[in-house]
């Protein structure tokens, strides 16, 4: 195979040379001869669109990538963190890495400066999915029912309370069930473990549930339901009105009002050479022809696509790209390096609370940084995003 998949064990990573081997180059684009990235589980919309990117650098530039699949968002960032590896095709989870909070709020991690490289948004959306033998034709319908969640994923547990939301319910109106993974999540649809679970229609589980003795369906959030709307936003900031025409159950010829995100993201860190961002960036505008239809979702990774003005920065190399592509603007500058200023914020408010002898106790630790966190971005005059 081209794109290896790997599990997480120290001899792998050990075996990993990122950037110590001379580099692959063609035309400006110097990329080490291997690399590592990391994504969801197994078949998801995130792992298989970066195994068509990885196709393509391997083909095209002749470097190879190595996929390593990961349950959460958590076990997604520490390769990146430990410079084990280069990216990660994340969702929303890279947001609330950013702003520490969730699971990123324990001591051990806190705001992660993560910048993206590309996103897309496609034909797909992202929303709960419901098994169809429920009888589940509207989200108030999820009242009482059974609903996925997956231990140490922020992203996904929050963007299934944020559809929730949509109709007026929350985590005590529904039976939560926990997972240790997404993939073990759906896997529960299919063995009736759970009745909803949150997914990109374009998913591969989700596809797999439709066509077993269950069926799903995605109950609608209309647009004009600007109160359901509301609600949702206050939980789900980053959400917003979308209307699929691809996915499990879902064509051109039936397209369903839900919401959307930009998934997969490829973030970096910070702290990754800008020359090295640059490269993977410029490789995947070049050769967008080459992976566009390896996967469904693939398309929206065309520099022209790009969702602007998004919560997280931009990657200094991946702003060069794609300003060398005719995609960046002043506005867009302008943003972005307010996105800078606020992750500098956060991690000033980090390192000045973990001086001050915060309680050890997890809940107490995570109560304390988030009123920190609050004090600090209201006197930078910054938003919340976490009332």
């Amino acid at each position: 195979m081209i794109c290896r998949i790997l599990a997480f064990t120290p001899a792998a990573f050990t075996a990993l040379s990122l950037l110590s081997m001379a580099p692959v180059r063609a035309d400006d684009v110097k990329l080490p001869p291997t690399m590592a990235m990391t994504a969801y589980d197994t078949g998801t919309a995130g792992f298989n669109i970066t195994v068509g990117v990885g196709k393509m650098l391997k083909e095209k530039y002749g470097s190879d990538l190595r996929v390593l699949p990961a349950g959460n968002d958590v076990a997604r960032l520490a390769p990146l963190r430990a410079k084990r590896a280069v990216a990660s095709a994340m969702g929303s989870g890279t947001y609330f890495a950013q702003e520490g909070v969730f699971e990123f709020g324990a001591k051990e991690w806190g705001p992660q400066s993560l910048q993206l490289i590309l996103s897309t948004v496609d034909c797909n959306a992202a929303s709960l999915g419901v098994a169809a033998d429920t009888g589940v034709k509207e989200l108030k319908d999820l009242k009482g029912k059974r609903v996925g969640f997956v231990v140490g994923s922020p992203a996904l547990n929050q963007n299934s309370l944020a559809v929730l939301a949509f109709a007026g319910l929350t985590k005590n109106d529904v039976k939560a069930v926990e997972f240790a993974s997404y993939g073990a999540m759906w896997k529960g649809m299919v063995n009736n473990d759970v009745d909803a679970a949150f997914a990109t229609t374009i998913t591969g589980p989700a596809k797999e549930v439709e066509t077993s003795p269950r069926g799903l369906i995605w109950p609608p959030l209309p647009k004009n339901d600007s109160a359901g709307w509301e609600r949702m936003k206050k939980v789900g900031s980053f959400f917003f009105p979308h209307v699929a025409t691809c996915g499990a159950g879902i064509s051109k010829e039936k397209p369903i009002e839900l919401g959307n995100y930009p998934y997969p993201i490829f973030v970096a860190y910070a702290s990754q050479p800008a020359d090295l961002i640059y490269s993977v960036t410029k490789a995947m505008i070049d050769g967008y022809d080459a992976y566009k239809d390896s996967a469904p979702g693939a398309s929206g990774l065309a520099a022209a696509r790009q969702t602007k003005n998004w919560s997280v920065p931009v990657h200094p190399g991946a702003v060069k790209a794609l300003k060398e592509a005719g995609q960046w603007s002043a506005e867009q500058e302008a943003h972005n390096n307010a996105l800078f200023k606020r992750q500098e914020v956060l991690s000033a408010a980090w390192a000045d609370y973990n001086k001050g002898n915060p309680p050890s106790e997890e809940k107490a630790f995570l109560a304390g940084w988030m009123t920190a966190r609050a004090a600090a971005l209201a006197k930078a005059n910054m938003p919340n995003g976490f009332e």
